[in-house]
């Protein structure tokens, strides 16, 4: 009997090794190839990676756009960024831990530290009283740091946001689910990098779908960085902090006095538009809702129409 058992750990040491050899090559070969574009600047302990374009003309705002869930700062240099550079000055941020940003050790994912993250880098580059653009959890992000700061920020354009604690969580996401930080980064060592090789086209289709997730996205928009340990033990932190901070922003939106434009696909298979962007307009004063055909990843699948909405804010 103790042999059989010794057997077994024996085999589970050599397969929990193998995988783990296996994620630091596919890690290794992603960093090679995709290494950082941009620029990189320490907030609050946080080594901040962050992509710049443009110079604003007229007085016009600074835009700063924030990522979604998983995601990373390319999201919105596949095109978007670009289109807007050329006439703002446009700064798309990797979020604390996801894309090449590091998240201080001891540093919370909480939505509230997110934002106290933002409006620091907005001090520290000079961005003045920027517009912020927020994607997904992004919206999330967006929406704590003109909670927190309403002086530092002129007004949001929120493209598919996080506004309310979902319902339910999207299968897309199912494997963040994991609490405890061993256990998470155990996982994110072993099984999640092959697990999200394996399941890629499925999970692609629930955060595309119903549109198509464009051939050159893995490169040109920075999706070969979520196979990497580090992106997926962000994303769980983030996704497990959401509850100690949305569900108090969600009794505070009717303060919110700035402008807020929304941006929702009525197809989106990540989050519910009426449950999020509907919502979002019945709880504060100054949204204005915007519904498309389209799903959840739109500054990458309609990247003119995400650019033409985030131009016609009234901050702008």
């Amino acid at each position: 009997m103790n042999y059989l058992f010794s057997a077994l750990i024996i085999l589970l040491s050599l397969f929990l090794g193998g995988l783990f050899l296996f994620t630091a090559f596919v890690a290794m070969r992603v960093r090679m190839g995709l290494p950082p574009e941009g620029r990189f600047v320490t907030i609050m302990g946080n080594r901040m990676h962050y992509l710049e374009q443009g110079t604003s003309r007229d007085g016009a705002p600074t835009i700063v756009m924030i990522h979604g869930l998983g995601g990373v700062a390319q999201n919105f240099s596949y095109s978007v960024l670009g289109e807007l550079a050329r006439d703002h000055r446009v700064i798309a941020i990797d979020r604390p831990g996801s894309g090449y940003s590091l998240r201080h050790p001891v540093s919370s994912a909480s939505l509230s530290v997110q934002a106290d993250v933002v409006a620091g880098m907005i001090d520290a580059l000079g961005l003045g009283k920027p517009l912020i653009v927020g994607h997904s959890l992004g919206g999330a992000v967006a929406l704590a740091t003109a909670l927190r700061y309403p002086d530092k920020v002129a007004g949001l354009a929120l493209v598919a946001p996080l506004t309310h604690m979902p319902s339910e969580t999207s299968k897309a996401f199912a494997a963040l689910q994991v609490s405890w930080p061993w256990l998470r980064r155990l996982v994110a060592w072993t099984l999640a990098t092959p697990g999200s090789i394996l399941q890629r086209e499925k999970v692609m289709d629930i955060v595309f779908g119903p549109e198509s997730v464009p051939k050159d996205f893995p490169v040109r928009g920075g999706g070969l960085l979520g196979l990497r340990p580090s992106q997926f033990i962000a994303a769980s932190e983030d996704m497990n902090a959401l509850p100690d901070v949305l569900p108090l922003m969600q009794q505070q939106y009717t303060s919110l006095t700035l402008p807020i434009s929304v941006l929702y696909g009525r197809e989106d298979r990540i989050l519910d538009y009426r449950e999020q962007g509907e919502a979002m307009a019945e709880a504060a004063p100054n949204v204005e809702l915007e519904l498309i055909s389209g799903g959840h990843m739109l500054p990458v699948t309609q990247p003119e129409v995400t650019a033409q909405f985030i131009r016609r804010h009234k901050a702008l």
